[in-house]
């Protein structure tokens, strides 16, 4: 469980507000950068990343390095009150080394090798390019280790992506050896090999997945999956040598994604295993606000629990490295964003446990594919449009928050969410090709919590499950029996579980239990799964709960009861009048399982229950409706309470007991008109 005690994730005890600078885009505009100085005060930030895609300003021949416009950067940023986030600059590397050592360039999963250009597009085995990044990074922090304005590195930008050279071949049977313990036979099993007559006698036969050779192997699906997360993390812990070496007390990090068209976990690598290499964690957050297929609230929703995921990765405060204060320039409609929803977007993150409101871009740049991307200062250098009068409210609002930094909150609800599950379940040649939505379907699962502003951890299988009262694991297909065996063991011994359809089909190869149900599931929910049935997106049915109707849509599992109770039935189909939802107690716990997808009204009405069953309370309980949001976080005396309303009317809460609002320095008690994207942050007693 989250501790009270203050996290100051860096050296800056106070909120950052700035973003990536990129100074070496304008050093032919001297007078540019001197004014980025004046403009840097008057939109009240204090905190920039400079140098992720400054190689060839920095090393424009190989071994002719420029530094001198660097130096001045550093110098005048820290006379001026900022601080740096220095990256290293591996993101984007200049064409004099693609030229000359074109092992770097990768080769894509149809064997065609790229050509020099765009980013992310180096080979992460490559020892050339390894031996180049350390190079560097050396120099980095030997030049500006002991500046006082470093406060932070930033390692690369936005790792992603897999290369299928000889190299990384290579590479991957050497992971697989280890990982089989040079054992080609097991290997062979855990892949199922006789099937297809896919079975190995030698390791140089194995390929990476290819649409060009073999695909349809899960099991080595799955395994190249990891690899990718393990290279990854490999050339990054590489990057990081001398960084550790020459400056062990500054902090690194490396800014994780999200996929943003339907805003979802990004789906490339396994964050839980990356969380574990940067001393805080980082992300970059652009939401499509005011996108014509949602509320507003429904994409609130979605960056609370992305917020809560990568927050609960390392149970302490993050900080959003990148966003943007207006439009972005690759959804498919860049619309800007609305009066008054750049500070509540804003406030969102930093009520989720954001120590930062960063963005991409301070400047816009003037030239390729990002020159209409949003940035603090537009083209028209102005402080008086919209946009940069709106961040210098975001910075001058940061300003009266700097004893929220530090931070975090305890929650009692952990969600389960894994990279591995979500991996196999998308390879999964059944169900519904286009419904499985495992991201999707656990933010439906968290919507009741973040509505009634009761504190969630989004976790992971490796996390501690003991300090919860509740667990939420929807569609876990995958599962280890030393997940499944944890589980039990937090039902065990007091605790509650929650779980759904397709639950518990695979283990941890991508192999299907045999036997029926894994014992451990049929042992706490009393019951086992005999049957899913998978609808057409025109197909419907109908689960009766508590006396109420709910809508079923896309899967339905047939369930045989041993000593689980019936909780809800099926109305039709050839299983109507069984069991669709079950409750079991087993020792000192109790575990519910869902047999089909249901509406939202369900999962409101069902967790609704189940938090008054739990007497799970707010941290800080604001009457409100619907669309409003209310999160908190806490020190040992305080409670910080960010109250927000994300819809486009006016909303009236009610406050518990008195409080002060940061923002505005009113005490405030009883009733409040939020007007529309209006937010409020309450400073209250703790338990008042």
């Amino acid at each position: 469980m989250t501790k009270l005690d203050r996290t100051y994730v860096t050296e800056a005890k106070y909120m950052l507000h700035g973003g990536d600078y990129n100074p070496d885009q304008w050093l032919n505009r001297p007078e540019i950068l001197e004014d980025d100085i004046r403009l840097m005060k008057l939109a009240h930030t204090n905190a920039y990343s400079i140098g992720m895609f400054s190689w060839s300003s920095l090393e424009p021949e190989e071994g002719r390095y420029e530094f001198e416009w660097l130096d001045q950067v550093f110098d005048r940023i820290h006379k001026n009150g900022g601080k740096i986030a220095l990256a290293t600059p591996s993101g984007a590397r200049p064409a004099w080394l693609s030229q000359k050592y074109p092992e770097v360039l990768r080769v894509d999963k149809n064997r065609m090798k790229q050509l020099h250009g765009g980013r992310h597009n180096h080979c992460f085995t490559s020892e050339v390019y390894r031996e180049k990044t350390q190079k560097m990074n050396r120099i980095l922090a030997e030049r500006y280790g002991n500046h006082p304005a470093l406060f932070m590195w930033h390692v690369s930008n936005e790792y992603g992506g897999e290369c299928h050279c000889d190299h990384c071949q290579n590479a991957f049977r050497n992971w697989l050896k280890e990982q089989y313990n040079h054992d080609l036979n097991s290997l062979n099993e855990a892949w199922w090999g006789p099937f297809w007559s896919h079975s190995f006698n030698d390791w140089s036969q194995i390929e990476s997945p290819s649409p060009i050779g073999e695909n349809a192997v899960h099991g080595l699906n799955l395994d190249w999956r990891r690899f990718v997360t393990d290279q990854t993390i490999s050339f990054y812990e590489n990057e990081i040598v001398p960084l550790r070496e020459i400056t062990p007390n500054i902090p690194v990090t490396t800014n994780f994604m999200a996929d943003t068209d339907d805003l979802i976990p990004f789906q490339g690598l396994d964050y839980s295993k990356f969380a574990k290499h940067v001393d805080v964690l980082t992300w970059d957050a652009y939401p499509a606000w005011h996108n014509d297929w949602e509320e507003t609230a429904d994409l609130a929703m979605k960056v609370g629990f992305i917020d809560d995921l990568y927050r609960s990765l390392k149970q302490q405060p993050f900080l959003l490295l990148e966003s943007t204060p207006s439009a972005v320039n690759w959804h498919k409609v860049n619309k800007a964003k609305r009066p008054g929803m750049h500070l509540l977007s804003s406030m969102q993150m930093v009520a989720h446990g954001s120590d930062s409101v960063m963005y991409f871009q301070w400047r816009k740049s003037r030239g390729s594919s990002e020159k209409f991307h949003g940035a603090i200062v537009d083209h028209d250098n102005s402080t008086e449009n919209r946009v940069f009068k709106e961040v210098a409210k975001v910075g001058q609002s940061l300003e009266k928050l700097t004893e929220v930094t530090g931070t975090n909150r305890p929650a009692k609800v952990g969600i389960l969410y894994d990279w591995d599950n979500n991996w196999a379940l998308n390879d999964a040649q059944g169900y519904g090709l286009e419904t499985k939505r495992y991201p999707q379907t656990l933010q439906q699962h968290y919507r009741t919590f973040w509505e009634k502003d009761i504190p969630v951890d989004v976790i992971t299988k490796e996390q501690d499950f003991s300090s919860y009262q509740l667990i939420v694991a929807p569609m876990l297909y995958l599962a280890s029996k030393e997940t499944l065996a944890r589980l039990k063991t937090f039902v065990a011994n007091g605790g509650t579980l929650v779980m759904t359809y397709i639950s518990g089909i695979v283990n941890e190869h991508d192999l299907t239990y045999t036997s029926g149900w894994p014992q451990d599931l049929q042992d706490i929910f009393g019951m086992q799964p005999v049957e899913t049935d998978t609808l057409y997106p025109k197909d419907k049915n109908y689960v009766t709960y508590q006396g109420k109707h709910y809508l079923l849509k896309d899967y339905a599992t047939v369930l045989e009861l041993n000593t689980a109770n019936s909780e809800g039935i099926y109305k039709e189909d050839f299983y109507a009048n069984t069991p669709a939802i079950t409750s079991h107690s087993y020792e000192k716990g109790k575990t519910y399982y869902i047999g089909a997808r249901l509406d939202a009204e369900f999962h409101f009405d069902f967790y609704s229950r189940l938090i008054e069953d739990l007497s799970l309370q707010p941290a800080f309980s604001v009457k409100h409706g619907k669309g409003v949001s209310v999160q908190t976080r806490q020190d040992k005396e305080h409670d910080y309470v960010f109250i927000m309303n994300f819809t486009e009317e006016r909303q009236t809460i009610t406050l518990p007991s008195k409080g002060t609002d940061l923002l505005s320095g009113d005490e405030l008690e009883g009733e409040l008109i939020l007007n529309q994207y209006e937010v409020r942050v309450i400073k209250a007693p703790r338990n008042s």
